[in-house]
């Protein structure tokens, strides 16, 4: 298997879909443009006889009708090539998702598959400073169990996998609402870059910036950043009985927190997923 490193950097997955062989021979019809052009002709000599309109004028109207043509095939090859590119980073997604042994660490993986998704159109468009990183946390899982996931994308090595907050009105154990909105003391969906350090109240922490309009653009607004807190981890989960919240922060152990914060700052990829299906449909990153 080839290893992660030179798929990104070779951007093998645009390479897949400028030469491959199904869609250069032709999986879509191509269009005849030359009798396309003789038959328009044909059609609309009628007309424009009826209508006075000067035959020089002929020429114009099929010439048009087939630039008309040129644009629908155009549209439908660049449909095709990017639904081959999305089954191709799926299919990616599910290899390293196999090498790896994600489900072992209990990783959803339609929530990598999502997460690869979205890295792969942020990495192609040039927005992220590190690609070194992928940050994921997982929602579907419960609060109890360790849902943060930070992954060496390089070296397809599982760096971190420790448990992390959700917001206090978004569930209890489980996340299961989401806001974008001040004060809703709640997790914002999506995909966010990671930004610079400070300290703070929370001690080190790390500003992030959501790319998601509608779902976590105003997190910065918001105050929400990653930190450490002593409500979350296996000693306040054996004390309490139940993991702590946030206001809408993504805390994690602060025996974890400076490790994570500088493995993955200055410009990485941090996903927040949960199967919300408005999101996942709505999404620009996944669906860019």
């Amino acid at each position: 298997m080839k290893t992660l490193s030179k798929l990104v950097s070779t951007s093998s997955i645009s390479l897949l879909v400028i030469t491959s062989p199904v869609l250069i021979s032709g999986s879509h019809k191509k269009m005849d443009f030359t009798s396309s052009a003789n038959a328009v002709a044909a059609t609309y000599h009628t007309h424009i006889s009826t209508n006075n309109i000067p035959n020089s004028n002929l020429n114009t109207v099929a010439v048009s009708a087939v630039a008309t043509e040129k644009k629908v095939d155009y549209a439908v090859t660049a449909a095709e090539k990017k639904a081959f590119e999305v089954k191709m980073v799926i299919k990616e997604a599910g290899d390293m998702y196999g090498a790896m042994k994600l489900n072992k660490s209990g990783l959803n993986q339609k929530a990598f598959e999502y997460a690869w998704r979205g890295y792969h159109n942020l990495v192609k468009n040039g927005t992220l400073a590190k690609t070194s990183v992928l940050s994921i946390c997982d929602f579907t899982q419960s609060s109890r169990r360790k849902r943060l996931y930070v992954i060496d994308v390089k070296n397809m090595k599982l760096l971190y996998n420790t448990y992390v907050s959700h917001g206090m009105n978004s569930g209890v154990e489980y996340a299961t609402t989401f806001s974008n909105k001040a004060e809703s003391f709640k997790t914002s969906l999506g995909f966010y870059v990671t930004s610079k350090t400070y300290v703070g109240r929370n001690g080190l922490s790390l500003k992030i910036e959501g790319l998601e309009k509608g779902y976590n653009n105003l997190a910065k607004k918001r105050g929400i950043v990653i930190h450490g807190a002593d409500y979350i981890g296996a000693d306040y989960l054996k004390n309490n009985g139940e993991m702590g919240r946030s206001l809408g922060c993504t805390a994690i152990p602060t025996q974890m927190n400076a490790k994570i914060i500088k493995s993955i700052k200055n410009g990485s990829a941090f996903f927040i997923y949960h199967p919300t299906k408005k999101y996942l449909t709505e999404s620009t990153v996944i669906n860019g």
